[in-house]
């Protein structure tokens, strides 16, 4: 099923089943970062080895992202939460999942799962932005981090750039990001988006697997997160930065897929190689 209509919008989805073709699998969904992103970065790195684990992977693109409709409002944490989950009951999938989520994709489970606790089973924040105790500077950094590449792709013609050498694929990305950045509410409505506050984690119900590279710069949501949720490991990637995704994917299945055993019931190995890791579930 390529593509579900959900709160008026057109969200293109890609589903792997289970290998052994259970129907009562457990559903892990995958939620993907902000702009220069869509499924695709999770579909060639975690998706493959995580159905066939005996996992219900769904992917799609965001709002706006990938080959999903572009609507000119409704970018917020709260909208793309609501979002979720019309997908997956568009798709039959009343039940708690398990939300795998990369980058600012991390954002959107944690409130997520704050938001409507009993469709939540599990959490995989993968360099997530995720809280912060001083929200001017986490909002600060993240539209700093956005601001630059509305102008790169406005001022720069970066789509055109690409396009001219011969990279279609790419040009294609940058020039959906382009309209998506400089052609719609983006900016503004995660202008208006807050942190999750320490505090508001007592009153995470399902347990998390928060995943860091060594020099990220968003590590301390992590040490937050396992500071302040009340079921949390904290797993740090030695050498990686914020690209652990995709530059660090064999380790970070060695991490996420035993505790998906551990969690969901899959059929996991251990870990085959020692990690550098910090806590644990208390």
């Amino acid at each position: 099923m390529p593509d579900v209509s959900a709160r008026g919008t057109r969200f293109h989805v890609q589903t792997l089943d289970p290998c052994d073709g259970a129907g009562d699998a457990p559903v892990v969904v995958f939620v993907h970062g902000l702009v220069v992103d869509n499924l695709s970065s999770f579909y060639y790195t975690l998706a493959g080895p995580v159905a066939a684990a005996g996992v219900r992977a769904v992917l799609y693109d965001l709002r706006g992202h990938g080959l999903s409709g572009r609507t000119p409002t409704g970018y917020g944490v709260a909208d793309q939460a609501d979002d979720l989950f019309a997908v997956l009951d568009a798709l039959g999938h009343r039940g708690p999942v398990h939300l795998v989520a990369n980058s600012f994709g991390g954002v959107i489970a944690l409130n997520a799962a704050l938001a409507r606790p009993g469709r939540v089973a599990g959490l995989v924040l993968v360099e997530a932005y995720g809280p912060a105790e001083r929200p001017a500077e986490w909002t600060e950094h993240m539209l700093n981090t956005l601001g630059k590449s509305a102008l790169v792709l406005e001022y720069d013609r970066l789509a055109d750039q690409l396009l001219s050498i011969g990279w279609r694929r790419h040009g294609r990305q940058a020039a959906t990001a382009d309209a998506l950045v400089n052609g719609t509410s983006l900016l503004d409505d995660l202008a208006a988006v807050d942190p999750v506050p320490p505090g508001a984690l007592a009153a995470l119900a399902c347990p998390v697997l928060a995943v860091y590279g060594e020099h990220s710069d968003v590590g301390e949501a992590g040490r937050l997160l396992l500071r302040a949720a009340p079921d949390c490991t904290l797993h740090i990637l030695a050498g990686h930065a914020h690209s652990v995704l995709t530059e660090g994917t064999a380790e970070l299945l060695e991490v996420m897929l035993p505790w998906l055993s551990d969690h969901a019931g899959t059929r996991i190995p251990a870990p085959r190689r020692s990690l550098l890791s910090m806590g644990g579930a208390r």
